[in-house]
């Protein structure tokens, strides 16, 4: 049976199982009804992994986030636009209306499961807030309300007026909200002001005459509009969802075109995943909700184009997406650099939605295998233990730069994580008529079409699963166990990452007698008539696995990722003995251990084993390694930090000695209008990369950091050294950015000048300088006459129409 006539939207034949001859056989062929959702209110999980996290997200993420939410003036703006109280409306971004909104809807999801009244009466009173901030049309976006011209450069001067304003994004985020309140509570007061809004996006926005005619903007308008739909069952919301698709990459209204928006290029178009990660997974997630509900093949095919291409050249072994802070997206094909890695964690929330909504769609566990790898490492590492810190990016190496945040200015990550945890149960199940998915093992109940499912398990721990099946009458139907991607040959279904070692074989037994189920899609189907009582266990082997990818991936060349079962692993420098990473050699036949410490951090498997250490003057010697899951990593204090680790020295880095630059406090500036007056420029604040001593392989060698001038073109820009005491000095040594980038290009500059600091604090040029060279791919080098001083600084006039900026810059005696 060729596997595309199966993806079949909203009706999908499914086989239960493959006999020797790979074909299934005929009376196991029969057209099944929709893979539907299990309520995430029908599961309750009591297992020492999630349930700890999800009880501090109660307790500590989600009032922590409505506390930062009242300390930077996000209710105080519904206020002021409601006229309940005076001010200026605060904030730098268009779209912070949705920080609350998102709390509001893991506050939701959290109620529901466990009443708490103080919490009710809280959501009920910011609500009537927001509500009261509506405008008697619907319209709601506080920052155009109260007329915030400050912020125009986001939204305009009047509504509606630009593709990127944020203002469906707002609504998107509003709507989903309003649901999970109404779903949690019966209230109708917010989801009123929802189907409000609703109402107004399809009045305002089609293909009519008079109504504007173009894509949301930064999507996820389409997924709540299609959540609107199921719970209201009007029509209109499906259709408006299904139009904002539609007009994707279209520019009908004559708008430019655009990556970064996602709206580069009509979806059945497209096979590549590019531009703006989280609103690429939002996008996606909605295109497939559209399908499904519309009985539309040709958008699933795309889709699958779209995500073999991810799946199979983009995805970090985390589950992370977006590998550039330009733009907060995508790079190229096989780009996925460890140290600089964006993959913000609204986009690894983001790749748990899509890849949710593809299975719904197919049955297909390589779908599960990809959220499950997001949910475990590239969401949790987002947000501390202690429930209160988070990350924005999610890089897979650091030197100690990286710290998780209390809030951020453009706080869309904290929110979503309380949201998102909240939810985490109903990703465990899902049915096919009477047929039951296990998705995730974790021990909890679950009820699915009446039929409970108790699971006793240690996972991620322990690979062995216990599931009591107790349906409400005996009946025959089948049950779908998963085989994680982990303890087949590859981490997931591409070519992407591979297993270097075999991997031992699972057993399964139904009452105590092992049986050969069934594979399909990924799945042991077993089918039998269930009786109340019945025992499944299912046991999978948790031996540590060396990963490698894919040879196109430079930045892994020479290195092997760490995995036991679902949890991906990292050397952090404060379980090292000389508190590095960068120097540690794992060779090939290291032997790794594998321990439960239920002390550290809150409680892990710890592994360890013996490792060589790369001495600065390059002998090696023997020393011992720890390793903790990635996720946990940053939760005492900041260090060193690394996924990928080398299994040969010559990959190893060994931190240089100390040199005049590396000890220097890195500053910018504003861009230097005056060229021959370069002290007007004010300091900025800190920079970082140009003197960290890893050396560059080319100008366009992004994987360690650099000091960047974003969405600066064509002007004089600075970056200057402070020293840490007077050095005489007469050469600097600088290697230029330059590469390609869908949102700007960076390009060495037109020309550039070396100042010095001199008692006075006064900036003079050098004197004598030799050629200020602008040659890309290599250090340009630059005498002059010595100097004694306490500070350095390049003033750099970029190419017109082009930004710039520096990898490493040395200065020397």
């Amino acid at each position: 049976m060729n596997k595309k006539s199966k993806l079949i939207i909203g009706c999908i034949l499914f086989g239960f199982g493959a006999n020797a001859s790979n074909q299934l056989p005929k009376y196991l062929l029969r057209a099944k009804a929709p893979i539907t959702e299990v309520p995430f209110t029908n599961v309750h999980l009591n297992d020492v992994f999630w349930s700890p996290r999800i009880e501090i997200n109660r307790t500590v993420s989600i009032p922590s986030a409505f506390r930062e939410c009242e300390k930077n003036g996000r209710f105080d703006n519904f206020a002021i636009a409601a006229g309940l109280k005076k001010g200026e409306h605060r904030g730098d971004f268009s779209f912070d209306d949705t920080d609350p909104y998102k709390v509001i809807e893991g506050a939701s999801y959290s109620l529901a499961v466990h009443y708490d009244k103080k919490l009710d009466h809280y959501l009920d009173s910011v609500i009537s807030i927001i509500a009261a901030a509506q405008e008697s049309d619907g319209y709601l976006t506080t920052c155009v309300t109260n007329k915030c011209y400050r912020l125009s450069g986001w939204w305009g001067t009047h509504k509606w007026e630009k593709i990127n304003s944020h203002e469906l994004y707002n609504s998107g985020h509003m709507i989903e909200s309003a649901i999970a309140h109404y779903k949690a509570t019966g209230k109708r007061t917010f989801l009123n002001v929802a189907i409000k809004n609703a109402n107004l996006i399809c009045k305002t926005f089609g293909p009519k005459e008079g109504q504007i005619h173009r894509p949301s903007g930064h999507p996820i308008v389409e997924m709540a509009l299609c959540k609107l739909y199921k719970v209201t069952g009007t029509r209109q919301y499906l259709d408006m969802a299904k139009y904002f698709v539609e007009e994707t990459g279209r520019g009908t209204d004559g708008h430019a075109l655009s990556e970064y928006s996602q709206d580069h290029k009509p979806i059945l178009q497209q096979d590549e995943i590019v531009g703006h990660a989280v609103r690429a997974g939002y996008l996606f997630s909605g295109v497939a909700d559209v399908a499904s509900l519309t009985n539309d093949t040709a958008y699933f095919h795309a889709l699958e184009r779209i995500w073999e291409n991810m799946a199979g050249k983009k995805l970090y072994i985390t589950g992370g997406i977006g590998s550039r802070a330009e733009g907060e997206g995508f790079g190229p094909n096989y780009e996925l650099n460890n140290m600089t890695a964006y993959c913000e964690t609204c986009a690894s929330i983001a790749n748990v939605y899509w890849n949710y909504r593809m299975f719904l769609a197919t049955g297909d566990s390589k779908y599960v295998d990809i959220y499950e790898r997001a949910l475990y490492n590239g969401v949790l590492s987002g947000v501390s233990l202690s429930g209160d810190k988070f990350f924005y990016d999610n890089p897979l190496e650091s030197m100690g730069q990286h710290e998780r945040q209390k809030w951020f200015g453009c706080a869309c990550c904290p929110g979503n994580v309380t949201r998102f945890m909240a939810s985490v149960p109903q990703y465990q199940y899902a049915s096919q008529g009477r047929d039951i998915f296990v998705n995730l093992y974790i021990q909890g109940k679950g009820n699915v079409n009446g039929t409970e499912m108790l699971q006793q398990t240690d996972y991620p721990w322990n690979g062995n699963v216990k599931i009591t099946v107790n349906p409400k009458n005996n009946a025959k139907f089948n049950i779908r166990l998963r085989i994680p991607s982990w303890a087949k040959s590859r981490p997931v279904a591409t070519n992407l990452y591979s297993f270097v070692d075999s991997a031992k074989q699972y057993t399964l037994k139904v009452n105590g007698k092992e049986i050969k189920a069934y594979i399909t899609d990924g799945y042991a189907v077993v089918n039998k008539k269930w009786k109340k009582g019945d025992v499944i266990e299912l046991s999978l082997p948790m031996n540590v696995r060396r990963v490698k990818a894919n040879d196109n991936v430079e930045d892994d060349r020479g290195k092997y990722a760490l995995e036991r079962g679902p949890i991906v692993y990292c050397l952090e420098g404060k379980d090292q003995k000389d508190s590095a990473v960068f120097n540690k050699v794992i060779t090939t036949k290291t032997e790794i251990d594998a321990n439960y410490d239920s002390v550290k951090l809150n409680g892990i498997v710890e592994l360890s084993g013996k490792a060589e250490e790369i001495e600065q003057d390059g002998t090696v010697e023997n020393t011992t390694f720890h390793a903790i899951p990635y996720s946990t990593w940053n939760n005492r204090g900041a260090d060193q930090m690394e996924v990928w680790i080398p299994y040969s020295p010559i990959y190893a880095h060994v931190k240089p000695q100390p040199t005049i630059a590396s000890k220097a406090k890195t500053l910018f500036y504003q861009s230097a209008i005056q060229k021959d007056a370069p002290e007007t420029a004010a300091v900025m604040g800190e920079a970082w990369g140009v003197n960290d001593q890893w050396e560059p392989k080319r100008s366009s060698d992004i994987s360690k950091p650099y000091h960047y001038w974003w969405l600066k073109n064509g002007t004089p820009e600075s970056i200057a050294y402070e020293f840490d005491k007077p050095y005489t000095v007469s050469n600097v040594e600088v290697y230029w950015l330059d590469f390609d980038h869908y949102d700007g290009n960076f390009r060495t500059p037109e020309s550039w000048k070396l100042y010095y600091q001199d008692s006075e604090g006064n900036w003079k040029e050098v004197e004598h300088p030799s050629s200020y060279g602008i040659d890309k791919d290599k250090y340009n080098s630059v005498d002059f006459t010595p100097v004694t001083t306490t500070g350095l600084k390049i003033i750099a006039q970029l190419r017109k129409g082009a930004s710039g900026g520096i990898i490493e810059w040395k200065v020397n005696n």
